[in-house]
């Protein structure tokens, strides 16, 4: 989810803790609680860091190694006793629970948008996207605010978010089978689809479709219980060619290639030699398929310059490829 989503979760869950004696009594447990639920809702991202190194690193990295399985009891712990140390005197287990439940409901809910997360990691490596919930949710984010101006105004915290999260939790759950529906919809169009990929949008009844078949790729949206279909382009798996191995050595196309599992390439001639284009299937705006990476090489298959990330127009590509040099 989007970093303000997770701030009033945080909030929130610092308003579950007031269910707890041991912290509602204690008003130094009621400072910590807050202080520590609103850290780590907050700690698993703070791998956002690498976007300052490169985007490779931000894409590679980026909800991966901090929203592992060993990070959900490594953020509680380290936060646990960073407040110990300024706060004595606190009930160590019931402070450490709390942070790490906003760690885990982070974690959680990260999965069900289209990024995803590599939350079973070490134990599975591969990215947990569901593509069942925005990035970023109005419904989830308005019914939050509600929440915490409810307890401005003297409703109880922790009866009143227990019944918010009591709400949200049949708002997934329809969620979750409005993208089944949407899923087994493609499927009976696609019998033979060996891949069919959904996002939500920000509408309720839109949702961005790809699908795979042995042969073909289609990009479409399923609005309104109808499937539209903008284009279709033959499946051509990533060749092993002289160009593209080339290119493949490239920290941000690798990085890209980790990260997508619906793409399309192209290898074109340029006067400076060769640039290898990725473009991200998944992510089609306004008929723009804004997420890429791109290599360019000289005729000797010796690496320019790169790029992977948002790009909305060619302009701005070619300041990037000009300005962003090969490590």
């Amino acid at each position: 989810m989007d970093t303000g989503t997770h701030v009033v979760m945080g909030i929130a869950i610092g308003g579950l803790a007031t269910l707890d004696p041991v912290v509602s009594t204690s008003p130094e447990m009621t400072q910590a609680a807050m202080i520590g639920v609103l850290a780590g809702s907050q700690a698993p991202d703070f791998d956002t860091v690498l976007k300052l190194h490169n985007n490779s690193s931000y894409i590679r990295h980026h909800r991966g190694v901090t929203h592992s399985v060993p990070f959900l009891f490594i953020w509680p712990t380290v936060i646990t006793l960073f407040l110990y140390w300024l706060i004595p005197n606190l009930n160590l287990y019931h402070l450490w629970a709390w942070i790490f439940l906003a760690v885990f409901l982070h974690v959680f809910v990260d999965i069900f948008n289209a990024y995803g997360t590599k939350a079973l990691a070490p134990f599975y490596s591969r990215w947990l996207a569901l593509g069942i919930i925005n990035i970023f949710d109005a419904f989830i984010f308005i019914t939050h605010i509600i929440g915490i101006l409810l307890w401005r105004f003297g409703f109880p915290p922790g009866w009143t978010f227990l019944s918010m999260y009591g709400v949200i939790a049949l708002y997934y759950i329809w969620r979750i089978k409005a993208q089944r529906r949407v899923y087994q919809h493609v499927k009976t169009l696609h019998p033979d689809a060996t891949h069919i990929f959904t996002s939500p949008t920000f509408k309720w009844s839109r949702w961005h479709v790809v699908v795979r078949t042995k042969s073909m790729m289609y990009v479409a949206e399923s609005r309104a219980n109808k499937i539209n279909y903008f284009e279709s382009y033959p499946f051509e798996p990533i060749p092993d060619d002289p160009i593209i191995n080339a290119a493949r050595k490239d920290k941000n196309l690798a990085a890209f290639l980790s990260f997508s599992p619906a793409y399309r390439w192209a290898v074109s001639i340029e006067r400076h030699g060769y640039s290898v284009k990725f473009v991200d299937l998944r992510y089609r705006s306004r008929g723009h398929y804004p997420f890429v990476a791109i290599v360019r090489m000289d005729e000797d298959l010796r690496i320019l310059s790169s790029y992977t990330g948002w790009i909305y127009n060619n302009a701005s590509l070619r300041r990037k490829l000009e300005t962003v040099v090969a490590e």
